[in-house]
């Protein structure tokens, strides 16, 4: 048994998003095709193709789930299911033949598929886990591996660690372009086998992680969305910047996904964490040489 974690990014260029978001979501070997499936076929039922095929790369969440989407949206009452998929596919294939119905539904449809496909991943026993940084954070180009990283790693130690059999976890990665993905990759082959901790949680997280293209990785898309709905909706102790109301439903969905245990001493551990300082990885103690 194993789990891979997929993880992407929101808020990175730190100049619309309120906080950048590193959000990861796991899901067990055995269910993961089922799962794509169930997402590709969610596509289907709201916009009657997929929609990679519609736009010709990945669908952002900043495309999908951006204010003017839930503005459109509101233009008209809810358009029945088969007339809204219809009426998107129609856009989505002719962007030049808009009408307000036309642009409704495709609101209509975004909406209802980024809410479906959290609660498909929640079916799925999916788990999420998150690093979150406000924008107002300094940060300064270092050649260790980011606490927001370390963070995230950590707690999918945790969670595998608790799990049955030892299960092993899988990092997957958004492909970034080379020279970023090398500094990636160097950084964490720092951290887990050069340090204390990263070392011990080598143990059940493989060190080198796997890049995919998103546009063609389903659930790298659905880390996207993670990401995207915890910046703009979630809001934790420290997170103070306004939040956008029109996605509290997938905040809620977001936050049902995320990892949480309660330790023996009654101590609450959660997968989602404002990150309130960068400094951590350069300072872990380094261990001692494998024999």
């Amino acid at each position: 048994m194993s789990w891979f974690l997929f993880i992407d990014e929101s808020g990175q260029d730190r100049r619309q998003s309120p906080y950048e978001v590193l959000a990861g979501i796991a899901v067990e070997d055995r269910r993961l095709w089922a799962l794509i499936t169930e997402l590709n076929n969610a596509q289907r039922f709201h916009f009657d193709l997929p929609l990679f095929q519609a736009y010709g790369q990945e669908a952002k969440a900043q495309k999908l789930l951006k204010t003017k989407t839930f503005k459109h949206a509101a233009q008209m009452e809810a358009i029945p299911i088969i007339e809204r998929r219809k009426l998107a596919r129609e856009i989505l294939e002719d962007g030049t033949a808009v009408t307000k119905a036309r642009l409704t539904a495709l609101a209509q449809a975004k909406i209802a598929y980024c809410r479906d496909a959290l609660d498909i991943c929640k079916n799925f026993k999916c788990v999420a886990f998150a690093s979150i940084v406000s924008n107002n954070l300094p940060r300064q180009p270092v050649s260790y591996l980011r606490k927001d990283y370390a963070f995230l790693f950590e707690r999918f130690y945790q969670f595998l660690n608790a799990e049955q059999g030892d299960p092993m976890g899988t990092i997957i990665f958004d492909e970034l372009d080379k020279s970023q993905s090398h500094i990636l990759l160097t950084q964490m082959e720092e951290y887990f086998l050069k340090t204390k901790n990263g070392r011990t949680r080598s143990r059940l997280i493989i060190p080198q992680p796997l890049f995919v293209h998103s546009d063609l990785t389903t659930m790298v898309q659905m880390a996207d969305i993670l990401a995207y709905v915890i910046s703009w909706g979630v809001r934790l102790r420290f997170m103070v910047e306004p939040k956008r109301d029109e996605l509290d439903e997938m905040a809620r969905g977001a936050l049902a996904l995320r990892y949480h245990n309660q330790r023996p001493s009654g101590d609450h551990v959660w997968g989602f964490k404002v990150i309130r300082s960068l400094e951590l990885s350069a300072r872990l103690v380094p261990a001692l040489p494998m024999a």
